[in-house]
């Protein structure tokens, strides 16, 4: 029974943050960008500690799961050259 309490207070610990960061993130949606811009202007403003996208692309597809956003296109990413998904809000 204690660690099914413990899992459950983890649990409603990290769907706290997790709303936080979707919060972050569609603030930060003002126009279609790469989970990596974001990561960047979360980071600029001190909500992140580093400009990984890591910090922001979980959610973003979380968040298209939900409807929320949607993928609109690709584009080369400025800091690794590679293609990349584009977000809006839907």
């Amino acid at each position: 029974m204690i660690t099914q309490q413990t899992r459950q207070m983890s649990f409603e610990d990290i769907k706290q943050k997790t709303q936080i960061r979707y919060d972050q993130i569609l603030d930060r949606l003002d126009k279609p960008k790469t989970a990596k811009e974001i990561a960047q202007e979360l980071y600029e403003i001190g909500l992140i500690p580093s400009n990984e996208r890591n910090y922001t692309s979980p959610r973003l597809t979380e968040l298209g799961k939900m409807g929320i956003v949607k993928v609109v296109g690709k584009k080369k990413c400025n800091w690794t050259g590679k293609m990349v998904a584009v977000f809006e809000k839907v």
